[in-house]
């Protein structure tokens, strides 16, 4: 089974405590969020989990093994799509598969077609739109061998149009292939919308203050944003985030 397990995780920058005794699972084919104020170590977490940097305490599983410190084991979406410039948009969506030896690019072409880019396999990053790259940022993740995927902020410069339909479009992809996914974001609408749970942080040091379960089913629709129910959970998910214990929703 694909799952990543966080277990009591800590880091520390000399003195400074950005994390403090982290844990929760991504199981098989969820879809999680975390939200949490600016500075409370979301990407430093994302660093840790992809073998960039070592925890200075705990342990991080993918799929039963300890993969403190090691590389290759996830695939990644930054906020900004990171396109290699040099290479086509077909180039680019078969990176990670090239780099693990075995590129398919039948799937990769469907794959553009289906993001609605069909016509601009050999049109290179300058002459796309915003929108445009990051369907292709996270066609390449789908298109990579790993089980995780870690997508940090990879809406949050687009327009307010562009990113509903890039939300609505991520979680068809998604549906189709259901790869685990961890999501950051500090918007509450967006993690509502597009995830099974959401963790909350909190400021620094952080921990982790509460972990939601949403009820809204499968597929999604944006209609959905207009209902009592989920303006109900946007207040409990604000409520948290705010810190507020006083005032939070019994449920």
């Amino acid at each position: 089974m694909n799952q990543l397990e966080i277990h009591n995780l800590a880091k520390f920058y000399g003195t400074k405590k950005v994390l403090k005794d982290i844990s929760f699972t991504v199981r098989d084919g969820e879809f999680v969020s975390i939200l949490g104020p600016s500075g409370s170590g979301k990407s430093t977490l994302f660093q840790m989990i992809g073998g960039i940097t070592k925890p200075s305490s705990g342990t991080i599983y993918l799929n039963g093994k300890n993969i403190n410190g090691k590389r290759g084991h996830i695939s990644y979406t930054p906020q900004s799509a990171s396109l290699l410039p040099w290479r086509t948009v077909l180039e680019n969506v078969v990176l990670g598969q090239e780099i693990a030896g075995k590129k398919d690019l039948e799937k990769a072409r469907k794959m553009i077609k289906r993001a609605g880019l069909e016509g601009f396999e050999e049109a290179y990053p300058h002459e796309l739109s915003g929108g445009m790259k990051q369907r292709v940022s996270f066609i390449r993740s789908m298109m990579s061998p790993q089980s995780l995927i870690l997508l940090d902020e990879p809406f949050s410069a687009l327009d307010e149009f562009t990113r509903l339909d890039m939300q609505q479009w991520l979680l068809s992809i998604w549906e189709e292939h259901k790869k685990s996914i961890l999501f950051v974001t500090h918007n509450i609408e967006e993690a509502l919308f597009l995830s099974d749970r959401i963790i909350v942080f909190s400021s620094s040091p952080t921990t982790i203050k509460q972990e939601f379960s949403l009820p809204f089913p499968r597929p999604r629709d944006r209609k959905i944003l207009l209902t009592d129910e989920f303006l109900h959970w946007k207040r409990k998910i604000y409520q948290s985030l705010s810190g507020d214990e006083s005032e939070q929703l019994s449920k």
